[in-house]
């Protein structure tokens, strides 16, 4: 279950790319530990695109243990999905929302 939440900055500035401000990034693990928070997610929207990894997306999926979450807004109702990516491969994990 998800308890908390930090919102990052994307500095690409831009609805194509993401990238975090690696300031935010520190200060928001830094913080996540001091709580004896695990983090266990990372989303981002595609406004324009459905709700699964780009390319840009596996590429950057750093971190085999969490989940990435990605919002399409792309049709008149938000979809959201769930996916684990390790090493290059893409698995949708089925999410529910309370």
């Amino acid at each position: 279950m998800i308890s908390h939440w930090y919102g990052l900055t994307n500095i690409d500035n831009s609805p194509e790319h993401f990238s975090f401000d690696p300031k935010e990034q520190f200060a928001t693990v830094k913080d996540a530990r001091s709580k004896g928070l695990q983090l266990l997610a990372n989303f981002h929207s595609h406004p324009e695109t459905p709700a699964r990894p780009s390319q840009e997306d596996i590429r950057l999926a750093f971190d085999p243990n969490i989940l990435y979450f990605i919002i399409s807004f792309a049709a008149e109702k938000p979809d959201i999905k769930a996916f684990k990516i390790v090493n290059g491969v893409v698995e949708h994990i089925e999410i529910q929302i309370l």
